[in-house]
């Protein structure tokens, strides 16, 4: 993990008069060009690390350069940590862990019973309930991991809305965690163009020995060159009041109104896609979508083709 990496070289440079950057390539099983990125991240984080060229050369921490208190206030350093179990409440990765437990050893003894009274205090979780780990998709994020690190092109086979797999080949540039689920922002060979995989839709996953191309776009340069702007939908829905306490979990008190029958309006605004229709249908019975008309009919044909599975499942069993 990059951030385990970052500060273990930051201890190596502590300790240390001296270090190349074959040395610390080959300490930590990475890239030339990679140690050059970490020393550039930690030089930016405020930490100044001379480069001295020549046969005798490699990096150091300026001369007279202490890392104290205020290199990390204690917010800092409760923020790195709540970030880190974060992120591994999704990669359960020992190196995160080292991680935390890293930082959590550079707290200022008189801060301790302040810096762990936090955590007793504020649990963070961003993941749903019953949301399940997935063993198999852990060994795929570690293999694409290998493959970023050391800029290497890598093959796997990709499932389509057919279910059908299709050979790809691909210069993966970012790894992304969205929707509780992980996917690749990469170069593909076949469409010669950038497309984003799901993680849970490769197989047989494989590291090329070949480098990916310079000059690829970021992940949030391809954001901001494929960015549509879309309008918001304005929706009115009506609930029943037996799931009013998940309708004053989900809206905001001033999109709510309670009628005197013990229905509940909800007027709000969503942008329109399939994650709005499963939560509407995600209430079955108990809700009714009053406008737009465009909405009503969608849900109201999706819950036709539902009746009508069960009804052939009926007539299947009799």
């Amino acid at each position: 993990m990059k951030i385990n990496r970052l500060i273990a070289i930051v201890v190596m440079l502590l300790n240390r008069k001296k270090i190349s950057a074959g040395e610390l390539a080959e300490k930590f099983e990475v890239s030339v060009r990679t140690i050059y990125r970490d020393i550039e991240a930690i030089n930016m984080s405020g930490i100044p690390i001379v480069s001295q060229p020549g046969n005798n050369g490699g990096f150091y921490i300026m001369d007279n350069y202490k890392i104290n208190h205020q290199f990390l206030t204690l917010d800092d350093m409760i923020s790195i940590v709540e970030a880190l179990k974060n992120i591994n409440e999704v990669l359960n990765d020992k190196n995160v862990d080292l991680a935390i437990e890293k930082v959590k050893n550079i707290v200022p003894d008189e801060k301790k019973s302040d810096f762990n009274l936090h955590f007793k205090q504020i649990f963070i979780d961003t993941l749903p309930w019953g949301f399940k780990k997935s063993s198999e998709e852990n060994e795929k994020y570690n293999i694409i991991y290998e493959a970023l690190e050391n800029e290497k092109c890598m093959s796997f086979n990709y499932r389509n809305a057919k279910s059908e797999y299709i050979s790809r080949k691909v210069e993966p540039l970012t790894l992304v965690f969205k929707g509780f689920g992980w996917y690749l922002f990469s170069f593909c060979n076949l469409r010669q163009d950038y497309r984003i995989f799901k993680l849970s839709r490769m197989d047989t996953l494989s590291i090329l020995n070949e480098e990916i191309h310079k000059g690829r776009i970021s992940y949030e340069k391809y954001l901001s060159m494929n960015k549509v702007e879309k309008l918001p939908t304005e929706l009115t829905l009506k609930f029943s009041e037996k799931v009013r306490y998940r309708v004053e979990d989900s809206f905001d008190k001033d999109e709510i109104t309670f009628e005197e029958d013990g229905s509940i309006i909800v007027n709000t605004k969503f942008l329109e896609d399939e994650w709005i229709y499963s939560m509407i249908l995600g209430y079955g019975e108990y809700v009714e979508v009053i406008k737009p008309l465009r909405v009503r009919e969608i849900i109201k044909n999706r819950c036709k083709k539902m009746n009508n599975i069960y009804q052939e499942m009926k007539s299947n069993l009799t």
